[in-house]
């Protein structure tokens, strides 16, 4: 339940040891609040210390968290939000909410999470909006190919109140889930090993005929053919074996996503096409929220609302000091430890990508979709609205400028 590999000097069997007195999400919890090494010693009153205050009164509410493939480790790599969104609930409503958190792929994996939450089997999941858009159609509202600039843009519609009527209130009302925050970054093209001594991808036509992982997604496999980069459905935790066996040339994802899940051993370069969302949502089963309290709702979303600037300033900083998606690469990043090149397309490539692609040069591939996502949105018009919303942001914002804002206080 949620933990692998070692954390500095502890062995996996250390970690069960603690687990096995203090519980596996106390123990999860108290190992997440540590930036570096630990020894088993500190580990232990850190889950001591964890683990008596989840239980110092009995809860009203116990919900299970389905974290797809994360845990206390690879939630340092990604910085998605899921086990600080947990342990900020749980000290807010001063243990009145308590949580079990359960990570690598235990309970549900990223294209499964999404119908556990509905089906009730678990009562919060994180997992990409994109490989539950299979389970919950709507959320291909999000990825409408360079809708969003860059990060920025996504995080100002996730704090927008706009984000409501063209997001959350849809998704909710189709779905049974209720969007809570999420992180964000773009996506491109992970190439395999059979790139490692190729120059460096410089522009759209490099990747014209490769063969490319996709999502659940719809809407990214429009912008895929588009770019000539024939999308093949392959699952999550398939990848890996893809990229290492030759099967595929790359995959459509993004740079965290191929740090935390130990891919960087098989990929060579990382193209940032910046194409579509790549979006870790936590979302909850909107049933179970409205069952609470007035006051424990509140909760949920103030929990929620810091969780989502925790996720925003945090994530910024891994992309640069761990990833190693920058130029030049800091030494001891994942990408630099495993000699994975990022590929950073000029301005005038991406312009050529988005008029390949995007609604707003090639409306006629997205017509029967943008209809309806229109028709599932109560008649908005998706696309265009939350084109102009993002746009009311200068472009160069920094993401770790934008004003994080209340979006459900209008």
């Amino acid at each position: 339940m949620g933990i692998t590999g070692r954390i500095g000097n502890l062995s996996r069997r250390d970690l069960f040891r603690v687990a096995g007195k203090y519980g596996m999400s106390s123990t999860l919890m108290a190992a997440g609040g540590f930036g570096g090494a630990m020894s088993l010693a500190n580990l232990a009153t850190a889950a001591e210390s964890t683990y008596e205050k989840r239980f110092s009164k009995p809860a009203k509410h116990t919900f299970k968290f389905g974290a797809a493939g994360f845990n206390q480790r690879n939630l340092l790599i990604e910085r998605a939000g899921a086990l600080e969104f947990a342990r900020d609930l749980e000290a807010r409503t001063d243990g009145e909410i308590r949580i079990e958190f359960i990570g690598d792929n235990q309970i549900c994996g990223q294209t499964s999470c999404v119908e556990k939450c509905q089906q009730g089997i678990v009562d919060f999941y994180a997992a990409s909006t994109q490989n539950s858009a299979g389970g919950a159609p709507y959320l291909n509202v999000l990825d409408y190919a360079y809708m969003f600039r860059n990060r920025a843009d996504q995080y100002h519609f996730l704090y927008s109140p706009a984000s409501a009527a063209l997001l959350r209130e849809p998704y909710e009302k189709r779905h049974g889930l209720k969007l809570l925050f999420s992180h964000a970054e773009l996506r491109g093209i992970q190439l395999g090993l059979a790139w490692e001594n190729k120059p460096t991808v410089t522009s759209v036509e490099d990747l014209a005929g490769t063969k490319n992982r996709v999502t659940g997604t719809q809407l990214g496999r429009i912008a895929m053919k588009a770019l000539n980069l024939n999308p093949v459905p392959v699952a999550w935790e398939e990848t890996l074996d893809g990229l290492k066996q030759g099967l595929i040339d790359g995959a459509e994802t993004w740079a965290s996503a191929v740090a935390y899940a130990n891919m960087s051993p098989v990929v060579s370069q990382s193209v940032h096409l910046n194409f579509f969302c790549g979006t870790e949502a936590t979302s909850m089963n909107a049933g179970v929220f409205d069952s609470l309290s007035g006051d424990l709702q509140d909760a949920v979303l103030e929990s929620s609302y810091w969780a989502q600037t925790h996720v925003q300033a945090a994530n910024e900083a891994a992309l640069v000091k761990t990833v190693g998606q920058s130029d030049p690469q800091l030494p001891g990043t994942i990408f630099a430890q495993n000699n994975v090149r990022n590929a950073f397309l000029s301005d005038a490539e991406i312009k050529k990508a988005e008029e390949m692609c995007s609604p707003e040069f090639q409306p006629q591939l997205w017509e029967d979709w943008r209809e309806r996502l229109n028709g599932w949105s109560g008649g908005r018009d998706t696309y265009q609205e939350i084109y102009d919303e993002v746009r009311t942001i200068s472009a160069d914002t920094l993401p770790e400028n934008v004003e994080p804002r209340r979006w459900w206080k209008g």
